[in-house]
């Protein structure tokens, strides 16, 4: 049989050791005050045999036969593990008793008779070893099923974020390049400088946003980036204002927070606009409270608005709940213009 045992086995099992010693003393102590220093020998040499038996028989023994189909009934083969049991925590533990005697470590503060009286004193200490760490044990169980359950839930939120920044580099990156073919088709002299710009922002993302966080100025960088990129495809008749009122620019935010709500705006809406395109945008970060709004001028609709959320907007909403508990992300179609008003509390961060 190969013995693996982890560091936080050998912890779990040292600490129950310890608390059943403790146990005894206290009882011994109750029972007998006078004789402290060969109480605490005799049993702390008892306790270190039924140590090692109850973690074979936790570790190993219950795990043969949840992992095992016995050639025998199963009733059969727990009668014999029960049979084994008492052999081990009467006759084992009176032969381990005598073994410690015969090296001077165990104290015979109590003769018997006979063996068969010796064990039938000595067994009851070495059941009540089985419930004390078989209570501790299912404490334990229970604890790292609570703790792997959490770990699995920690790796799918993140395998999902990482999921939904997937999709929103790509959507962004398409619906950039299109605006650029839209100036090259047009043999635009501007399509170099697009092309410059989009660059400085793939570079952007491929180093800056890898990990979980960046500073709150990378992310205004990146939206005024994006801004006059978008500036590039429209004449003198789009207006846009992008201003920022934040304490802290080191303050950290997800990588990308911002910028599906500014693409939404132009995509969905100042592209479609025939008549004073315009994108209104205020950021304020103050007392870690994040408010972000996006002002665009869409079409005219004659008949009753109706909020369309496309895909960024649905993979946002999905990003803030997965990382905040402290949010609300507000849209709202008007007959000209669409609002998206986005509010996080940045304390609340899972």
């Amino acid at each position: 049989m190969k013995i693996n045992i982890s560091k936080q086995q050998f912890k779990f099992y040292i600490q129950v050791t310890l608390g059943y010693l403790l146990f005894w003393l206290v009882v011994d102590s109750a029972n007998e005050p006078g004789s402290f220093w060969p109480r605490f020998f005799n049993n702390t040499w008892l306790v270190i045999y039924l140590a090692v038996v109850n973690f074979i028989f936790f570790e190993y023994t219950l795990s043969f036969l949840r992992r095992k189909r016995p050639a025998i009934s199963k009733t059969l083969w727990w009668l014999l593990v029960v049979f084994g049991l008492l052999a081990l925590f009467s006759f084992g533990l009176y032969a381990w008793r005598f073994f410690g005697i015969q090296l001077h470590i165990y104290t015979a503060l109590i003769q018997f008779e006979s063996v068969e009286k010796g064990t039938g004193h000595i067994v009851p200490h070495g059941l009540l070893s089985v419930f004390f760490f078989g209570l501790f044990k299912y404490r334990y169980n229970h604890q790292q099923l609570k703790l792997s359950a959490q770990q699995l839930r920690l790796e799918k939120r993140e395998a999902e974020l990482n999921y939904l920044r997937s999709q929103t580099n790509p959507h962004f990156l398409f619906n950039t390049l299109n605006n650029i073919y839209a100036l090259a088709r047009d043999k635009s002299d501007l399509a170099p400088e697009s092309i410059l710009r989009l660059s400085r922002m793939l570079r952007f993302m491929l180093y800056e946003t890898g990990g979980d966080f960046i500073a709150i100025e990378h992310e205004v960088r990146i939206v005024g980036e994006y801004l006059e990129l978008e500036k590039l495809r429209y004449d003198d008749s789009l207006r846009v204002n992008f201003n920022y009122d934040i304490e802290d620019m080191k303050q950290a935010i997800p990588p990308l927070l911002l910028v599906p709500l500014v693409e939404n705006a132009f995509k969905h809406g100042v592209s479609e606009t025939r008549d004073n395109p315009s994108a209104d945008i205020h950021l304020s970060v103050n007392q870690r409270q994040l408010v972000f709004l996006v002002k665009n001028s869409t079409e005219e609709s004659t008949g009753e608005p109706v909020v369309r959320e496309h895909i960024g907007l649905s993979n946002l909403r999905r990003q803030l709940e997965l990382q905040y508990t402290d949010y609300s992300l507000n849209v709202h179609q008007g007959l000209a213009q669409f609002t998206a008003t986005l509010k996080i509390n940045l304390a609340s961060h899972v």
